[in-house]
């Protein structure tokens, strides 16, 4: 049986000492893939040519002291790479071709790990079970009758099935967090601007984020290393110094003289799933028997953040999708008169969540409705923002729910967007707010993974991560994950 690396550090070892090639391991993995992902759907196309190309040269280097040097991965499929089509999970873009690398795929690059392909998505990554993919249908490898969670569930169910060491997705209102969350793996969703998003087609300008998925605390720490810092192509992105995360996090095998904060008003939520919510509260108790002190906190604005969140990122999303007109970006459809190009290029092209976004962002930055809707909700925006910034000067970190409820069955929820909005009720206020926030897998619940979040404040990444990592430890998750995915 060929052993497979579970991990970067374990994948690191083994290349540095010899004990395995950049090639070998990179082909373990894309032998990984062509078993499993005709049933998963994980990978809209694959660049194992190149893949191997650039392991072999590795390898005839002898050089493995670049921080990712062989270390095989995935990028979600709005992530620009040259030479690779950058697709969106949209029938738009199903041709076009990206003409240069995106910041994170380039620093990537340079640090040595291996690209074996582009994962799917959401279409222009709105949706919150990845079944919004014009392409094709990705399946949660824990169940193949239930989504792995979106946009990012084509990298959440590709890590979980050891399709790569990690994957990078993208996260505008926990589309991180619960595809990771779905699917029994990492995730973590940086602090506004601590990736840079430069190469990146954007959902919501001022939401989005760039963050790792992968197998283990380390693992995402790992990554982020790399990718994050100060980008001049993205201004955005601060000049703030970039931590040893990963060094970080052997220091403390507890949380003593962590004060952790609980959000009243997520634990009382509607439609919490009492098998979930019996599972957060569990997790509340391990951490305090990890030393932490538990604070119970209270930010009674999020009562509004669901729809604060769909009037801003939809109102953005209008904008930056008003490009695809099939003369500027995008397919063009066959058509006689200009009103026709526009009208029946997006008819024909656009699928049924990006059109809705189109039209309720429209009806929100309209001249009747921008002052009553739009400035109203950037309002409580910075209301949300600011209720969290009371929190995090009593707290060190805050423990939260990700989901209210399970990875569901596929077709379960499409017809009703109301209830696919509400999949996002936990996560969306990070984004608000711009702050970071951990997620990763406890146990399983409904026979499926379930997990929680640490949310930290802006640029605090090594506290979550800390605190991430002490809890994964506790719960011991990654080897249930082993023992099912390989």
């Amino acid at each position: 049986m060929t052993l497979i690396p579970k991990t970067i550090a374990e994948a690191k070892k083994m290349l540095e000492a010899k004990q395995i090639s950049a090639l070998e391991l990179t082909n373990i993995f894309i032998s990984r893939i062509e078993k499993f992902d005709s049933d998963l759907g994980t990978y809209t196309q694959t660049c194992f040519d190149e893949a191997r190309i650039a392991a072999k040269k590795l390898d005839e280097s002898g050089d493995f002291s670049a921080p990712l040097a062989g270390i095989p991965y995935s990028l979600k499929d709005v992530v620009s790479k040259k030479g690779l089509k950058n697709t969106a999970g949209s029938k738009m873009l199903e041709h076009y071709e990206a003409p240069y690398d995106a910041t994170v795929a380039e620093v990537l690059e340079n640090a040595g790990a291996i690209l074996l392909g582009k994962v799917n998505t959401d279409e222009f990554t709105q949706g919150s079970s990845c079944e919004n993919s014009a392409l094709q249908l990705t399946r949660n490898p824990w169940n193949l009758d239930k989504v792995p969670g979106g946009s990012s569930g084509g990298s959440a169910a590709s890590i979980a099935k050891y399709l790569g060491l990690f994957s990078i997705g993208t996260d505008t209102g926990g589309s991180i967090r619960q595809p990771a969350n779905f699917c029994g793996v990492t995730g973590l969703k940086v602090s506004y601007g601590r990736v840079s998003r430069s190469g990146i087609i954007s959902y919501a300008s001022s939401f989005d984020s760039i963050g790792p998925i992968a197998p283990t605390v380390d693992c995402t720490a790992r990554v982020l290393e790399v990718i994050a810092g100060n980008d001049k192509k993205d201004a955005t992105t601060p000049e703030i110094a970039v931590d040893a995360y990963s060094s970080l996090l052997e220091t403390g095998a507890d949380l003593s003289g962590k004060k952790i904060g609980v959000i009243k008003e997520f634990v009382e939520a509607e439609g919490f799933d009492v098998e979930l919510k019996q599972s957060f509260e569990n997790t509340v108790q391990q951490l305090e028997s990890l030393g932490a002190e538990i604070v119970e906190i209270s930010l009674p604005l999020t009562r509004y953040a669901i729809p604060t969140y769909y009037l801003l990122v939809k109102a953005e999303a209008s904008t930056n999708l008003a490009r695809y007109d099939g003369i500027r970006f995008g397919e063009t459809a066959t058509v006689s008169n200009l009103k026709d190009q526009y009208t029946k290029t997006r008819s024909e092209f656009l699928g049924p969540e990006v059109k809705r976004a189109i039209m309720m962002g429209t009806y929100t930055l309209s001249a009747g409705y921008f002052d009553a809707y739009y400035v109203k909700a950037a309002k409580v925006r910075t209301l949300i923002k600011e209720e969290y910034e009371k929190a995090f000067a009593t707290v060190d970190a805050i423990v939260a729910p990700v989901t209210p409820f399970p990875a569901f069955n596929i077709g379960e929820k499409t017809s009703d967007p109301l209830a696919m909005y509400l999949a996002d009720i936990f996560t969306v206020t990070a984004n608000l707010a711009g702050i970071c926030g951990l997620s990763l897998p406890t146990e399983k619940v409904h026979d499926l993974p379930a997990g929680v979040q640490i949310l930290g404040k802006a640029f605090n990444e090594a506290e979550i991560l800390q605190i991430g990592s002490v809890l994964e430890k506790s719960y011991g998750f990654t080897e249930i994950r082993e023992k099912e995915m390989i």
